[in-house]
């Protein structure tokens, strides 16, 4: 993964061979609390959702999340926010492993940071708002999906609680999200639980 400052990634990763890689509300607290106490020393976290064998988080990279480690006095490749992700996989799996007496990688090897949009990913019947808006609502919306719930503000483990104003979390920046995605309050009541069309959402990948 190699981020830019201020520019918005979509990061999602899904469970090895599709297995499911949340068994219990304990494991979605752990990887929830990551995100908030490692990730955003490094990003601005604009959305994210959890489902059984897979996750979503949209993010804005900062300055000091890209920059490069520093190992003695060289300078290498990886950068903090790259690393900070790579060590809460690590962390969470060995953690799960120890959990379920299990062993090997949980999560498919490599972690997609997408970067929204890439010219070629855009769908030319969505401008560049549309489409930042429609990736915002599909990760919400996965869970419904799933069809795990009925209605997205009964799935605790997205953000979509905190901008429906059911909750107070903390973890997104939603003057940011607002700001970057022309997006108000009273839009997002009433367009964030009108379903996506799968041909929309195929292009987004």
């Amino acid at each position: 993964m190699h981020f830019e400052a201020d520019q918005i990634y979509h990061v999602y990763n899904r469970g090895n061979n599709k297995q499911a890689i949340f068994f219990t509300e304990a494991n979605y607290a752990y990887f929830i609390n990551k995100i908030k106490t490692e990730w955003k020393k490094y990003c601005d976290i604009l959305c994210y959702c959890l489902v059984p064998n897979h996750f979503h988080i949209m993010l804005v990279a900062t300055k000091t999340g890209c920059e490069s480690i520093v190992l003695g006095d060289k300078d290498t490749h990886m950068q903090n926010l790259s690393k900070t992700i790579g060590k809460t996989l690590s962390s969470y799996t060995q953690a799960i492993n120890n959990q379920n007496k299990t062993s090997g990688n949980l999560f498919q090897k490599k972690t997609k940071a997408k970067l929204l949009p890439e010219s070629t990913q855009i769908n030319k019947a969505l401008s560049l708002h549309d489409y930042l808006l429609t990736c915002f609502h599909y990760i919400h919306q996965n869970p419904l999906k799933a069809k795990l719930v009925a209605n997205l503000n009964d799935w605790p483990y997205s953000s979509y609680p905190d901008y429906y104003h059911q909750r107070n979390g903390t973890i997104c920046n939603k003057n940011l999200t607002f700001q970057l995605l022309d997006l108000s309050a009273i839009d997002f009541e009433k367009d964030g639980m009108v379903e996506l069309n799968d041909n929309i959402i195929e292009g987004l990948f």
